[in-house]
């Protein structure tokens, strides 16, 4: 049974609008900036975290107390 114009042009809208709004999904879910922006929020909890915090600090203070060390030997 053939169907009338009319319907299978609806279908296609149809299809056409599910189409669009799925590649805007993927637009927004693909975005660089949204990783690049994960990334800095990972790494600033990380460095929020005392432990982390005060581990760097301490290599900090042997990195320049050995710096400082060979610059005057």
């Amino acid at each position: 049974m053939a169907r009338d114009q009319d319907a299978i042009e609806r279908d296609i809208e149809q299809a056409r609008d599910a189409l669009a709004a799925t590649l805007d999904e993927l637009s927004v879910k693909a975005n660089p900036q949204r990783f690049v922006d994960a990334g800095k929020a990972g790494v600033a909890e990380k460095l929020n975290d005392p432990k982390v915090r005060y581990a760097l600090i301490g290599v900090g203070v042997l990195v320049t107390a050995a710096v400082v060390r060979k610059l005057f030997r």
